[in-house]
């Protein structure tokens, strides 16, 4: 009992700190560009640990250390896949897209592309918007899992309740302060996810972690075989590595990249970023190794939930109110990324649907009230499609990674660098990339156990590409417009 309210209370008092910022940010939300974007006031180190915390998600708790439980060191492939994405995203698109951004005055990233293309038809904003929702439905979904898997785990709630109950966690100060609080509220997160992952396994290894390891499974120490022995095929580890290619195309990181204060700030933040991600990347993987020693060792207990061994180890470990902290760590990585998901999506349908659709001369006001309404309406949505006990966090957020990274991610690399690039090739690449995400996944068996940003992304490139080609140069007030951004380029840098 007693532990029960230490942890209880621990959990209450973030919450509280947590709310504190969304009402503070929600007193320097005056616009659209402030609710969506932060009024593009970002320094170094929201900027890289919001796009950190707001990219990893409930899954770099529960998802990646479940998969370095059951699997071993085969897990390097998929973390060292997004570390070198990561480092590649902000060194590639950061300053050229914040820059490309402000010269089209964009908000969304649907709004850049028609903004970029000169798209008078509003097609790409309307078909982007679309992806948008559709993918982060799926995404919100998965943060939703996690919360749920931490209040069942933690509390002993009915799993239906855990999960309303994180909902609303993460809606209140979304719902208020908008950019600035999701931004601010990341970078405590931030640090609290890592410094967790840092000591977690550190306070639970016992011994040489490399020799128990071997006694129960020498397989568990080689990247080249799976746990029963067999080596891993091509498509495998092309599969695992390829997360990285999905950096591209994540429309909540992308953001953080439009919102930054200044060009120079984004070198200092991809510094941080890319240190950042490893250390946290590198303390998930020992949190599902530890974990496995630990389980196999101790002998009564069982786990029948790989993804659930970071909750086991810290309850089994640590003082209660420590525990409380550190059990907060997955609270912070659910919120961390939900929030920026739920921001998004309502940005996408206010600013991309609302304002291009329904009310063209909506005023900047009326679209921060409809961002807010649909806040409340894409959270039911996902809560609904959470409601399944058996999901699996990290098979959600592939799905949704994959959908993101092939949709959009060559349509931004080329947008960026491209200047023969025109609006029926990125209307084709966007199409094609999401498309075959969709049909892919429902494929199975050779070829088809490839995981689906592979084809998804060299389908949507060749698309991009050949629709450009073959359908004319772009306008003149595209071209114009691009010449603009180079120069804009050599001056903010």
């Amino acid at each position: 009992m007693e532990n029960s309210f230490a942890i209880t209370s621990t959990f209450i008092a973030y919450l509280i700190m947590m709310l504190a910022i969304g009402v503070i940010a929600y007193q320097r939300t005056k616009n659209s560009s402030d609710y969506f974007l932060g009024g593009r006031t970002l320094g170094p180190w929201p900027s890289a640990l919001s796009a950190g915390a707001s990219d990893m998600s409930g899954w770099l708790l529960l998802g990646l250390p479940g998969y370095a439980y059951a699997a071993g060191l085969e897990a390097i492939w998929l973390a060292g896949g997004l570390l070198v994405g990561t480092w590649l995203n902000w060194l590639i698109a950061a300053k050229r897209l914040r820059t490309y951004s402000i010269t089209t005055d964009a908000l969304t990233l649907p709004e850049f592309l028609s903004r970029r293309f000169n798209d008078k038809s509003k097609l790409i904003q309307i078909i982007s918007a679309f992806f948008i929702l559709l993918f982060f439905l799926f995404y919100t979904s998965s943060g939703l899992v996690a919360g749920g898997k931490l209040f069942e785990t933690v509390f002993g709630l009915d799993y239906t309740l855990a999960v309303i109950v994180g909902t609303v966690c993460v809606v209140s100060y979304t719902l208020f302060g908008g950019f600035l609080a999701v931004s601010w509220t990341d970078l405590v997160q931030g640090l609290l996810m890592s410094a967790a992952l840092v000591i977690v396994p550190l306070v639970a290894m016992e011994g040489d972690l490399s020799t128990q390891l071997e006694n129960i499974n020498p397989q568990l120490l080689t990247i080249w075989n799976d746990v029963k022995g067999e080596p891993l095929s091509g498509i495998a580890i092309i599969s695992l590595a390829a997360w990285g290619l999905g950096y591209f195309g994540q429309p909540h990181i992308l953001a953080r990249f439009k919102a930054a204060r200044s060009n120079k700030d984004l070198g200092t933040a991809r510094r941080i970023a890319v240190l950042w991600t490893a250390i946290s990347m590198a303390g998930a993987l020992l949190v599902g190794l530890v974990g496995l020693v630990y389980v196999t060792n101790t002998g009564s207990l069982s786990l029948d939930d790989g993804e659930k061994i970071f909750m086991l180890l810290v309850n089994a470990m640590f003082h209660p109110v420590v525990a409380g902290i550190l059990l907060a760590a997955i609270l912070a990585a659910i919120m961390s990324t939900a929030d920026s998901q739920l921001l998004v999506s309502s940005s996408a349908l206010a600013e991309d649907f609302y304002k291009q659709v329904i009310k063209k001369d909506a005023t900047s006001e009326e679209i921060v009230v409809v961002g807010r309404v649909a806040v409340v309406g894409l959270s039911i949505v996902a809560l609904i499609l959470a409601m399944t006990p058996d999901s699996s966090v990290l098979g959600l957020v592939s799905y949704a990674w994959a959908g993101f990274g092939a949709a959009f991610g060559p349509a931004i690399l080329l947008s960026l660098f491209w200047s023969r690039m025109n609006r029926n090739g990125a209307l084709a690449g966007i199409v094609v990339g999401g498309v075959t995400i969709v049909v892919w996944k429902q494929l199975s068996g050779g070829w088809f156990d490839l995981y689906e940003i592979v084809p998804g992304f060299i389908l949507a490139t060749l698309a991009i590409v050949v629709v450009s080609l073959v359908s004319g140069e772009p306008e003149e007030a595209v071209k114009a417009q691009h010449r603009t951004y180079e120069k804009n380029l050599a001056e903010l840098d």
